[in-house]
């Protein structure tokens, strides 16, 4: 295999995961994952991604890398009042949802129906307040925040790509020695996925479930194929939907939230860098599915140290990661003229955070977007 496979796998890894990491934390928090099953969390998605880029990619012949949905964990991490059990069960109703897409056209044009506007403006809504709380935290934390935004504006001038694990090594510099965290005993013990009883609480399937799975298809898996098909390739979308669906809920019993196709770190794969023979390059998936285990394995003892820094630190790492997500999640709603009305009350009601009858602000803000959509509608008729 050539070296540069194996470089661009471990950049497009490592990128993928330093910049979330912090995110899927808060997540695990939000819906009182205790420790181990955090670790198991992190472990069941490193797992199942590198098994599923594995096997499409050798399958299919296409170089395919898949991420954790990074806006399926922004909404889990700002859900309330859902404990993991419920949490879990929405998430095998997401992977379930995502594997009847693929195997079912009339969802997949369902789906499809859905303006791309209204959609990003569902997203958009759930990642304002994580963005904000980089300007709170700037007030209240400034002597821990302050480098880190520095940092992250500096390397963004040079590499975009490297800004935000640029701002987690400064978080973690600060952390150990100007917050006096005491240093975490690196014991490296070993790894147990965690079974984890799923609760299909009726309320918590809609306001979570449901607004998952329409987050990664139209923020995760759509883009997915577009970088796929920029690159001239014909993108599997029957099969990867039912790889990264049917795998999802398997992971998701061990504490998992979906997982996707990449964008971003997609690209990092599909260069002529990579592999000039365009046809070789699908092996670019075995050298990502390797490094995704290891980072499952190693797991553990990487979130003890992010774990132990301090909440400021954690919450600025996580919102710089999500401003250029919300930046085309903002462009994306309020783009096309027709459904931009739409678009604005469905952003509206989901930032507002509003919850009625245990259903979360996602699936209302979505609501309210498809009941403007279809009032504008009578209008144009």
């Amino acid at each position: 295999m050539r070296p540069s496979m194996i470089s661009a796998a471990l950049v497009a890894a490592l990128v993928g995961y330093g910049s979330t990491i912090a995110l899927i934390l808060a997540a695990a928090q939000a819906v009182g994952a205790n420790s181990a099953q955090t670790a198991s969390w992190v472990a069941a998605i490193c797992f199942a991604k590198a098994i599923g880029s594995m096997l499409l990619s050798t399958w299919k012949k296409v170089p395919i890398v898949l991420a954790w949905s990074t806006p399926g964990a922004a909404l889990i991490a700002a859900s309330t009042g859902i404990n993991i059990n419920e949490a879990v069960g929405a998430f095998v109703l997401a992977g379930a949802l995502i594997a009847l897409t693929g195997a079912v056209p009339a969802i997949n044009r369902a789906v499809s129906s859905i303006p791309t506007g209204i959609a990003s403006g569902m997203l958009a809504g759930v990642l304002l307040p994580f963005c904000i709380a980089v300007a709170t935290y700037a007030v209240s934390d400034w002597r821990m925040v302050l480098p880190l935004i520095a940092v992250f504006l500096i390397v963004r001038l040079i590499s975009p790509l490297y800004a935000v694990l640029a701002a987690l090594a400064t978080g973690l510099v600060i952390a150990f020695t100007y917050a006096g965290v005491p240093v975490p005993a690196f014991r490296f013990e070993a790894l147990s996925l965690v079974f984890i009883m799923p609760e299909f609480n009726p309320a918590v399937l809609i306001g979570l479930g449901l607004p998952l799975y329409l987050v990664t298809m139209a923020s995760q898996n759509l883009p997915g194929f577009a970088v796929l098909r920029a690159h001239g390739y014909t993108p599997p979308v029957a099969a990867s939907l039912g790889v990264t669906g049917i795998g999802s809920m398997i992971a998701g019993v061990f504490g998992s939230h979906t997982f996707n196709m990449a964008a971003i770190t997609a690209a990092i794969c599909l260069g002529d860098d990579v592999h000039p023979d365009k046809s070789k390059r699908w092996q670019v998936g075995i050298s990502y599915g390797i490094i995704w285990m290891l980072l499952g394995f190693f797991g553990p003892v990487i979130i003890v140290t992010i774990i132990a820094m301090p909440k400021a630190i954690i919450a600025v790492v996580a919102g710089l990661a999500l401003i250029t997500p919300l930046i085309g999640a903002l462009a994306s709603a309020f783009d096309a003229s027709a459904t931009r009305f739409a678009a604005a009350a469905t952003f509206i009601v989901t930032v507002s955070g509003i919850a009625a009858f245990g259903v979360g602000a996602a699936f209302w803000g979505l609501l309210a977007g498809l009941l403007v959509h279809l009032i504008d509608g009578l209008k144009r008729r």
